[in-house]
């Protein structure tokens, strides 16, 4: 139980992130001037890893070991697609999102951030859906 609890406390915290990004903090790209964006787009990738490197760590280690070991109860089903979800997530992080924070980087680009905040919905979608899941373990796990 104590797995599942980690693995749903993560797994949400990125959920909480990633519609915050997805909501408030991409959009704000679009408002960053031209002479500040370069500056601006280094600041969000140094920061922002801050922020997401231990929960992702956690989430990502303990989808695995669900994966592998899951609770004899739950079965394998639902880590399995649990690990799907996840991903789909981080190929769109790296396919995706990566390589437009790094030509963001580079110039300022209003194309860009609107491709970004359309793409960032794969992952916003993504992680509601396992937060969602991750909950829906836990409580079948407690049963």
């Amino acid at each position: 139980m104590t797995l599942l609890v980690i693995h749903l406390v993560a797994t949400a915290m990125m959920a909480g992130l990633i519609w915050f990004v997805q909501v408030v903090h991409y959009p704000l790209f679009d408002l960053v001037g031209a002479e500040q964006s370069v500056q601006y787009a280094h600041e969000h990738q140094r920061r922002t890893s801050y922020v997401v490197g231990a929960p992702m760590a956690v989430e990502g280690v303990t989808a695995l070991a669900l994966f592998f070991r899951p609770p004899s109860d739950l079965g394998s089903v639902w880590p399995f697609v649990g690990l799907v979800l996840l991903g789909i997530v981080h190929a769109s992080t790296v396919f995706l999102q990566v390589p437009q924070h790094a030509r963001l980087a580079q110039a300022h680009d209003p194309a860009r951030v609107r491709f970004l905040v359309r793409t960032n919905w794969i992952r916003t979608i993504g992680w509601t859906a396992r937060a969602v899941l991750a909950a829906f373990l836990v409580v079948a796990g407690a049963q």
